[in-house]
């Protein structure tokens, strides 16, 4: 019951945040709205993981850690992802973030502790390239800074998490996962709030009633009980179950902006769609434990 309970907290609240992440960057200047969010959610984890563990370790090693993780999950991606998004639909947003699954697969393959690539999983890469190419917006180009480059900002984003997720893999960490994540969610909401100065945006939130809503949602239920239902399952759970947001959350974050915000789906975005979730299942191997659960039924 609890994996239940935490799984359909993943999937609820983080297809949910696209969302919220678009009215409140609507609403307020997105990188001061950000930083702010993800540093009052630090706050608010470090004060429960130091009630339920005890004071931070914070050795050079432990905040080298937490500072190239920082970088690369909440300042790059969602630093990127916020600037986007004030010029890409939610649900396009959500479907550019199944990609890490990818990028993760094939980052996987350097480094110390790499893994070689099955076939199925080659050919799942080869063919999420093809689903992003149908999901990516050719209307506007590159010179005139239109939707297809502010996407492309949007992937660089997500490579910005795929390499913050492959770091974190190999790294040894002396705090618990819940305090580690709450100096991580600290360090980038910092580092977003001095970019926010630097590039010259209001110094104080407008706090309208939709982006006060969206803000105090991303930040209680995205950021605290989402990430730490998602920390549950990965220490709980088989990695096939913690990955299937990837593909349950794309789709809920479409119908929420269809139903929230009245935005659509072009017929060749759809198709890029079921695309990249095929390619996902290949990549990760969730498509091949799904053809052997169907042989074992069946020899039953």
């Amino acid at each position: 019951m609890r994996v239940l309970v935490a799984l359909a907290t993943v999937y609820a609240v983080w297809g949910s945040s696209y969302l919220a992440t678009k009215v409140m960057v609507s609403a307020e200047p997105p990188l001061l709205a950000a930083g702010l969010r993800f540093s009052l959610a630090g706050l608010l984890l470090g004060a429960f993981a130091w009630w339920r563990s005890g004071p931070p370790r914070l050795p050079a090693g432990e905040m080298r850690h937490v500072m190239v993780v920082a970088a690369g999950s909440v300042i790059v991606s969602n630093g990127l992802n916020v600037l986007g998004m004030q010029h890409v639909a939610s649900n396009v947003v959500a479907l550019l973030n199944a990609t890490p699954a990818l990028i993760i697969g094939w980052l996987g393959t350097f480094g110390r502790r790499a893994t070689p690539l099955s076939g199925s999983a080659r050919a799942g890469l080869g063919l999420g390239l093809l689903g992003v190419l149908l999901v990516l917006d050719p209307a506007d180009g590159f010179i005139d800074g239109g939707a297809l480059g502010w996407q492309l900002v949007i992937l660089v984003g997500c490579v910005g998490w795929s390499l913050a997720t492959v770091y974190f893999r190999n790294a040894t960490i002396v705090n618990t996962p819940t305090m580690f994540l709450s100096l991580q969610m600290l360090v980038g909401g910092i580092g977003l709030l001095i970019l926010s100065t630097l590039a010259g945006e209001p110094s104080s939130m407008q706090w309208t009633p939709q982006g006060t809503a969206a803000f105090l949602w991303l930040t209680l239920m995205s950021s605290c009980l989402a990430y730490s239902a998602f920390t549950f399952l990965t220490l709980n759970t088989a990695p096939v179950v913690v990955g299937s947001y990837a593909y349950v959350n794309p789709c809920i974050a479409a119908l929420l902006g269809w139903l929230a915000l009245g935005e659509g789906l072009e017929a060749r975005q759809v198709a890029g769609t079921a695309v990249i979730l095929a390619a996902v299942a290949l990549a990760s191997g969730y498509a091949d434990r799904l053809v052997g659960l169907a042989e074992r039924a069946s020899r039953r």
